[in-house]
């Protein structure tokens, strides 16, 4: 779960590998670095634990892994805990009393550790504008960015860019490049080989030692790179239509190589993708077929990406709202599993309107709170 260590004497705390080593006597140990920042201490500039997530979901019970991983996915951007419990079929007292003791925070303090350390990674390794990296990080405001910087950081953004180091910025021919770091060991080239074998072709591709694909932001098309930067760090290059919202695109890419959760395999950018692609295998046995499927699917149905041929990359996967009406029967699919297709498409396209209801509502209500 990424614990650190707090330092009483100095007030700051620290991952297990920093190369300074306080006195036993003198530390406490936290959770996270989530619920080290809950306590009044600050980040260590030494080891820099705002590199990693606050929180990862090893060794904790489901509920609050389900819960940190709709938190990264933004569930609290334009809601509030207690919608957060009713998604998750607890009560908001429950959530926090459970958050607290697995976690060392209450949900709300997780997203607002989350967004903080995500903006100061952008400040350290891009030259992104302040107000750019704000809205990236899922703030409101560049006001509410200063204020939640000021808290765990203890500085302003300028002040921490000016802190950065030499080596820190990434530089790349076009794209944002953002580190993607990790503890635990990745063996990457059997990562993209697994990748490779369940690749959607038009919107997926494996290429020498770098995987790439198509995403959709706000059904704006978009394409990510990632490539392996040293043992401990992947780095993702993002050529996205814009930053809004950055935060849980990074995390999706982190999905992919499973980097909060080393006990799975790599994964997905999209959950709907991965039922989709399940659902094709178990109707097409054979996996060379299935992806071909997979490549009809997506050239059938997913929005036209241009300008990315060269790359293997043509389509965006197709949404769930379109596949739930789409004419699938020309598909070399068994009945059952065209059934089994367009219902669980129908499923996720009627979750993804409620979620948007919700967050129109709660943007409402907050909205009418401060009239």
């Amino acid at each position: 779960m990424n614990a650190v260590g707090a330092v009483l004497t100095t007030g700051i705390y620290c991952r297990d590998d920093c190369p300074g080593r306080p006195h036993p006597a003198n530390t406490t140990r936290y959770p996270s670095a989530a619920a080290a920042e809950a306590a009044g201490y600050r980040a260590c500039h030494r080891c820099r634990p705002y590199r990693q997530e606050p929180i990862t979901v090893a060794d904790m019970p489901s509920l609050v892994c389900r819960g940190v991983q709709l938190i990264a996915d933004g569930a609290l951007d334009d809601a509030t805990e207690s919608r957060l419990a009713g998604r998750l079929g607890v009560s908001p007292r429950h959530l926090r009393r459970i958050f607290l003791q697995h976690a060392g925070v209450t949900p709300d303090q997780l997203a607002r550790s989350r967004r903080a350390h995500f903006a100061r990674r952008l400040l350290d390794d891009t030259d992104l504008r302040i107000a750019d990296i704000a809205f990236a990080a899922g703030f409101g405001s560049v006001r509410q960015l200063n204020r939640v910087l000021a808290d765990v950081f203890h500085g302003t953004p300028r002040e921490l860019r000016a802190r950065r180091r030499v080596t820190d910025r990434l530089q790349a021919d076009g794209g944002l490049a953002i580190r993607l770091a990790h503890d635990k060991p990745l063996d990457f080239a059997a990562a993209l080989r697994h990748l490779a074998a369940r690749a959607t072709p038009a919107v997926e591709a494996v290429s020498g030692a770098c995987y790439r694909r198509t995403i959709s932001i706000d059904h704006d098309p978009g394409m990510i790179e990632i490539t392996q930067r040293s043992p401990t760090e992947l780095l993702l290059l993002a050529h996205l239509p814009r930053l809004n919202g950055l935060i849980h695109h990074v995390h999706r890419a982190r999905r992919i190589f499973a980097l909060d959760d080393p006990a799975k395999t790599c994964g997905s950018w999209d959950p709907f993708e991965v039922g989709v692609y399940d659902i094709v295998r178990a109707g097409v046995p054979d996996a060379t077929r299935a992806r071909a499927i997979l490549g009809d699917l997506a050239s059938r149905f997913g929005a036209v990406v241009p300008g990315l041929a060269p790359a293997g990359l043509t389509r965006m996967f197709p949404q769930p709202d379109i596949l739930a009406w789409a004419d699938l029967d020309a598909l070399p699919l068994p009945d059952t599993t065209i059934h089994t297709l367009r219902s669980f498409a129908q499923a996720a396209a009627d979750e993804l309107t409620n979620a948007q209801a919700e967050a129109v509502t709660a943007m409402t209500n907050t909205s009418r709170e401060s009239w």
